[in-house]
């Protein structure tokens, strides 16, 4: 029995016997409308404005004869839900990042971000010319998806403690929300690390659940409120140098779709990749700023710290070489990341460093 039929006959799919039934499509007048379960609450920056984007885009796009509708985390299934809420048939489609299912396979860590990895630049250039996307495709067909980026968060920072990290000592034992192959990396420091969903950060924080938490970025950050419970951020982070978010659509609606809204769903999930990593690099710096002023301390790793994460981080890339999918992603991945890092390195990254110099900025 393939995984597809498992899970239509799982408790899963039992219990979304009913909820199957709500979430099919509308077929009258040649009009459908999607259920799109996302892993974040409603009004989230960043993270659901990227569901949101997409979901417009597509009305939009199709003139309204193709609709999603978005289900928040917790309102049809919870944040970590969302996959197999989606392969089961209980929802159409999910919006979500990859890596939140990294132990359903390896592979689809590489489709948010791995640690030391690819920034938002270098991982597009990867998905739409050099393999990722086709990766991509292979890696959901096995588990009944279509699947596509829809969203970046560009860097994200190292994140919000209640400590100063004076050394790699003071990772031990730290209890530290990370998900994703960083998350498997900064365990393997010493820290305790915990996968808590986007929705719950700020009360396990104020709680003393965890002493720290990375979350997205300066504008989600500060929008989450997490200045009110962390005195420390580090603004440079090893584990997600340019966080992708995805969009899946069960398999068996995306063969029932027109090839017209089969487009339409794919263009608009590129839209959502571009606009929503302008909308994060442009807002990050103004919010940062209103962070210093309220008085959070803008922190940067030592050295010590950074070589620990580094040596951390080959450990957990290492670990699945002998999934033979993982290893063909991880190479591919990596073939191009050299490729991309080399000639940006050469152009922009010359260019900016002679403006900078010239300019005195």
């Amino acid at each position: 029995m393939d995984r597809r039929s498992f899970l239509k006959t799982s408790a899963l799919g039992g219990a979304g016997a009913a909820a199957t039934s709500l979430a099919a499509p509308a077929y009258a007048q040649g009009k459908r409308t999607l259920t799109m379960v996302t892993s974040v609450p409603d009004g989230f920056a960043i993270f659901d404005d990227a569901a949101s984007y997409l979901a417009n885009a597509v009305t939009t796009m199709s003139d309204g004869q193709l609709t999603i509708d978005k289900k928040p985390a917790g309102s049809l299934v919870g944040a970590f839900e969302v996959f197999d809420a989606v392969t089961a048939g209980q929802a159409d489609m999910y919006h979500s990042a990859e890596y939140y299912f990294g132990g359903q396979h390896p592979g689809y860590y590489f489709f948010t971000a791995v640690p030391f990895g690819a920034t938002a630049q270098e991982l597009i250039n990867w998905y739409q010319h050099a393999g990722g996307k086709e990766l991509h495709d292979e890696l959901g067909q096995i588990f009944g998806l279509k699947s596509f980026l829809a969203g970046n968060t560009g860097a994200q920072p190292g994140g919000w403690f209640r400590k100063e990290i004076k050394s790699a000592e003071d990772l031990q034992g730290l209890k530290f929300r990370m998900p994703g192959l960083g998350g498997k990396a900064l365990g393997l420091t010493g820290a305790s690390v915990q996968n808590v969903p986007g929705g719950e950060i700020y009360q396990a924080l104020s709680s003393g659940a965890i002493d720290g938490a990375e979350w997205i970025g300066p504008f989600a950050d500060e929008r989450l409120g997490l200045q009110e419970v962390c005195e420390f951020y580090y603004t440079a982070g090893f584990h997600e140098p340019g966080s992708a978010l995805s969009a899946a659509v069960n398999r068996d609606v995306w063969d029932s779709l027109e090839p017209a809204h089969q487009a339409i769903i794919e263009n608009a999930a590129m839209a959502t990749h571009h606009w929503n990593l302008s909308q994060t690099l442009a807002s990050n710096a103004s919010a940062l700023e209103r962070l210093r002023a309220g008085g959070t301390k803008i922190m940067s790793f030592p050295d010590d710290v950074w070589d620990a994460y580094g040596v951390a981080s080959k450990k957990a890339l290492d670990e699945h070489m002998d999934d033979e999918l993982y290893a063909r992603i991880r190479a591919s991945f990596e073939k191009s990341l050299k490729e991309s890092s080399s000639w940006i390195a050469s152009s922009d990254g010359e260019y900016t460093r002679q403006r900078d110099r010239v300019l005195g900025s």
